[in-house]
């Protein structure tokens, strides 16, 4: 093992210091330059819809599964949306096997309540008879390489798997009680917007991190993440330790508001990236 190596294994924080003292992160980024981006679809001919996203070296594989299902009576034109994330053993040494990890359940949650307050997949448009059949959308999502921003990577892999799904036509056929679907006829999810997550790790109280790798989140002091959904900031969420101004800007800087501002040039990035891959 090199001196480097021992000396980032021994004291993390002080090498983690060094970097940023010359402007820069161990991977060779700026503070507020996020990883390559590499978004592919179709990848899973099992799927209605797939997404294979890397973000720096975190890889995440998505696919959509749509079953038919009765609606619920107080809601007889509502389909369901149901999210999922595996973060497994075989993606990174700090995840071990057995029941879902703590950190997946949390993602899961979180990425509900993004795909729900986004109403990016409007439920009724998952409708197929009023009150007799609606559709159940699964979106299962598996990290296969671990290496931080699970949540900004997976939710960009769940919206690009909705974006390339496609679905049977489907009716409802009285006389038979059952709902029919078309083997040859698909026509794709009613997408009304992509939201997309931009996650800011803060360190030491005064260096703003976009994009933190897995070795950098243990170190942080907090984490900001903002979700947008076309202009609008839906969830703008902290954890950690508060602060009220940004550590890379003016003192008068919010730090909300410079991380709305990075988030929203991160957006274009991100949409522009999903439309190249859907030509």
């Amino acid at each position: 093992m090199s001196d480097i190596s021992t000396f980032q294994r021994l004291h993390p924080r002080a090498y983690l210091q060094r970097f940023l003292d010359e402007h820069l992160r161990p991977d060779g980024r700026r503070p507020l330059d996020c990883r390559p981006l590499e978004l592919t679809t179709g990848s899973i001919s099992t799927a209605d819809g797939s997404a294979l996203v890397r973000l720096g070296e975190t890889t995440i594989v998505c696919g959509v599964k749509a079953e038919i299902a009765e609606p619920d009576l107080d809601a007889p034109t509502r389909g369901f949306i149901v999210p999922n994330v595996e973060i497994s053993a075989i993606c990174a040494a700090r995840f071990k096997p057995g029941p879902p990890s703590e950190e997946a359940q949390i993602i899961s949650e979180q990425l509900n309540q993004i795909i729900a307050k986004s109403k990016c997949l409007p439920l009724d448009s998952l409708c197929i008879e009023p009150r007799k059949a609606v559709w159940t959308i699964y979106i299962d999502a598996v990290c296969i390489n671990y290496d931080g921003n699970a949540l900004d990577a997976t939710l960009l892999a769940m919206t690009t798997a909705l974006s390339n799904t496609q679905l049977p036509q489907a009716r409802y056929d009285d006389d038979k009680k059952m709902v029919l679907c078309s083997r040859m006829n698909k026509t794709p999810l009613a997408l009304k917007t992509l939201p997309t997550a931009t996650t800011f790790g803060i360190f030491e109280s005064k260096h703003l991190l976009v994009d933190p790798t897995s070795f950098e989140e243990p170190l942080l002091e907090s984490t900001v993440t903002v979700v947008l959904c076309g202009s609008e900031a839906i969830s703008v969420s902290q954890v950690g330790l508060g602060r009220e101004t940004s550590p890379s800007g003016q003192s008068s800087t919010s730090l909300y508001t410079e991380c709305i501002e990075l988030a929203q040039k991160r957006q274009a990035e991100i949409l522009r990236a999903v439309s190249q891959t859907n030509l």
